[in-house]
């Protein structure tokens, strides 16, 4: 095994790259391992935006952000993550995002970001970079990570495992003591070998796991792999019933679903039927399109079940009498120009897909797990900031405050941590006679997995919908259990094994919880 890093940052988007910059800002060496290349995470794919600190004289305050987290968050909200974020988060965003790193949101006449507004926020507090935020951000992350020197990358690597005490050690007697996470054991596509890695200190950043359901904003690798490596550990994982669904993505049949953002309702865009009714008049008419997303995607929902029609519309024209579509949303226009639809004669088609997970490993307000040793920030932890549903433009800026917060714990941390002793810690074993992984046959388990979640735990939920789930995926998890340990390794066969582990937590969480509350809706 390589000799220990102070910190081990598993995964690269906003949360990953914050945690690594300011840890390595603190003295200490820092190992930043991706899944794929540097700035292929789901920052990348964020249109809308983050949270920023507007001008005084938009009458923005902490107490207004906090109030509207809270009410998205349907009562479930950790009170001390929603003050922690709406004091500290803005500040942050203005300091690190566009004054050190020199992200390039949209400025103003003044030369400051020019904030925006977005459904269910009460002020406009919004930075954008036109409609691609995630990708800018991304863009001066990757920079910075780059060029600072107490940071090693390591790219196109795949989480196998966290490396735990006393599960991996070779001394038994050491069966006695508590779980320490000591690194991860990642395995490489490219020359098909597993390796070790130690770290006096573990940070998951790993991302969601939208790629769960058949509709998603999300990207393929959005598997829940840091989640399902946290299940196997014995982390303590909390929430997992409250997935968020977009309401808005641009709908062509057999075709990946494309985000179209929030910040298009934001600024007056109508949703409408075939027949050009704004129906959401029946199902929010104080907020209409401008109410939280689990309220409009139900909306949509329910209006294509009482219709029968495969989508609904999006009108852009209240938009476009205001703002240069072109200018403010290049990547909508471009994603509907390709279709061939043009946004300023027609109605867009849409319908709502898998966008975000609220649950996930559990953390303190400085990122620590129940696991010495391990830490966790951006969506695959549950802070408890967003509680039962997850305001706008609030996930950016949670990866950022957690992986800011995460890495000053692990500088405070290190004065105490140990060392990881190599040498009673196993080597990563493979099978001595592997069978072939048989990619149709991993693409089916995919496709069970993928539907199954998206008709039975869905948008709206059965518990009877919920048992016949659980016992379809149930069978599923003991064939691929079996099949994991007698194939050969693969980034494939290690997504789809995260991917059963994942969706039998969703479904467990929903089939435990009777209540309907945010983004997890149970009509029966």
């Amino acid at each position: 095994m390589n000799p220990p890093a102070d910190l081990l940052v598993l995964g690269a988007g906003i949360a990953g790259c914050a945690a690594a910059l300011r840890a390595a800002d603190l003295g200490a060496s820092v190992v930043l391992v991706t899944k794929d290349a540097l700035g292929m995470s789901n920052t990348s794919w964020a249109q809308g935006g983050i949270i920023g600190l507007p001008p005084e004289e938009e009458g923005d305050s902490p107490e207004l952000l906090a109030a509207d987290i809270e009410a998205a968050g349907a009562g479930l909200c950790r009170h001390e993550a929603v003050r922690l974020l709406a004091e500290e988060g803005p500040r942050l965003a203005r300091s690190f995002l566009w004054e050190r790193l020199g992200v390039s949101f949209d400025l103003g006449t003044d030369g400051t970001p020019d904030p925006t507004a977005e459904a269910a926020h009460s002020a406009r507090r919004i930075y954008h970079a036109k409609d691609a935020t995630g990708l800018a951000i991304q863009t001066a992350l990757n920079e910075a990570v780059r060029n600072h020197p107490g940071i090693r990358l390591r790219e196109h690597l795949c989480l196998v495992d966290l490396i735990t005490s006393p599960h991996h050690c070779l001394n038994p007697a050491r069966v006695y003591e508590p779980i320490r996470v000591h690194g991860a054991y990642l395995f490489d596509p490219g020359s098909g070998q597993v390796e070790g890695l130690l770290a006096r200190r573990t940070m998951l950043a790993t991302g969601g796991l939208g790629y769960l359901y058949l509709h998603t904003t999300n990207p393929p690798g959005a598997t829940g792999d840091g989640l399902a490596a946290a299940y196997r550990a014995s982390a303590r994982i909390v929430n997992c019933e409250y997935l968020q669904f977009h309401p808005t993505t641009l709908y062509v049949p057999g075709k990946p679903r494309t985000l179209l953002t929030e910040a298009l309702r934001g600024e007056g865009a109508h949703l409408v039927n075939r027949r050009g009714e704004r129906f959401m008049a029946r199902y929010a008419p104080e907020q209409m399109e401008l109410a939280p997303r689990d309220v409009v995607s139900r909306a949509i929902f329910q209006e294509m079940a009482a219709t029968g029609e495969p989508c609904v519309f999006l009108d852009l024209a209240p938009v476009a009498d205001k703002l240069d579509l072109d200018h403010h949303f290049p990547t909508v226009m471009a994603a509907c120009r390709a279709e061939g639809l043009d946004p300023h004669r027609q109605a867009i088609p849409v319908v709502p897909a898998a966008h975000y997970f609220c649950g996930g490993v559990l953390v303190d307000l400085e990122g620590r797990t129940n696991l010495s040793g391990l830490y966790a920030a951006g969506e695959v932890a549950c802070t408890g900031l967003h509680g039962a549903n997850r305001l706008a433009s609030t996930s950016l800026l949670e990866g950022l405050v957690w992986g800011f917060r995460g890495a000053e714990a692990v500088a405070r941390d290190l004065v105490d941590a140990p060392v990881p002793d190599g040498r009673d810690l196993a080597p990563w074993r493979m099978p001595e006679d592997p069978d072939p992984t048989d990619p149709l046959l991993i693409d089916q388990d995919w496709g069970l997995i993928r539907s199954t979640l998206w008709n039975y735990a869905g948008i709206v939920r059965t518990g009877d919908r919920l048992q016949r789930a659980k016992a379809d995926l149930h069978y599923l998890n003991h064939r691929l259990e079996r099949f994991y340990h007698e194939a050969s390794l693969s980034r494939e066969l290690l997504e789809l094994r995260s991917g059963i582990i994942c969706a039998r937590l969703i479904l467990n969480a929903a089939l435990q919880n009777p209540e309907s509350r945010g983004c997890h809706y149970r009509v029966d």
